[in-house]
């Protein structure tokens, strides 16, 4: 029988971070291109972007140079897929036990879900406990939460003027929390 290799993308995960995007798991594309939101459609670079998050442009790729600024990236689960509903309940909770460990020991002061999924799944709220986007009263470790809505196209909720406020309010956040970037 021959072995399947899994796509996924590499962690950017150390001690010393400021902040962590985290993603639900890497779509194809962005596995296959090796970089975090790498799709077109995506909105999370351009809501960045557009928002001013960086004091410059960014794009698919830019993860590289923004790790060397202390920003992190990962995903709650590892291995790509072209839709979420194609993980396995079992390996999203494999996921979650994987998450909470990297992020307890690494102790980010902030983590920020890109998508209310995630926060959902790591945190076990279910579908019908409304959450919004915005900074969360839980922790995880020592790091404070906040959740971004879902950058995907399929997040009709969010068009991508919606989601550069709330890119612009999660940086006027973290600058309050005497984060800067």
């Amino acid at each position: 029988m021959p072995i399947t290799k899994v796509l996924t993308l590499p962690d950017y995960l150390r001690p010393g971070l400021k902040l962590v995007f985290i993603g639900l798991n890497p779509g194809l594309y962005s596995a296959r291109a090796g970089k975090y939101f790498a799709r077109p459609t995506n909105r999370f670079w351009p809501a960045l972007s557009a928002a001013n998050f960086f004091g410059h442009e960014v794009k698919a790729g830019d993860e590289k140079i923004l790790f060397e600024r202390g920003i992190g990236f990962t995903d709650v689960v590892e291995r790509a897929t072209s839709q979420i509903d194609e993980l396995a309940p079992a390996e999203i909770q494999a996921g979650v036990k994987i998450l909470r460990r990297k992020i307890k020991r690494l102790a980010p002061p902030v983590i920020c879900f890109i998508g209310l999924t995630g926060f959902r799944w790591v945190f076990g709220v279910p579908a019908k406990v409304q959450v919004r986007p915005g900074p969360q009263p839980e922790t995880l470790g020592a790091s404070r939460i906040y959740v971004l809505p879902s950058s995907s196209p399929a997040n009709a909720h969010f068009p991508l003027e919606k989601l550069v406020v709330e890119c612009r309010r999660l940086k006027i956040w973290l600058e309050e929390t005497g984060l800067q970037f």
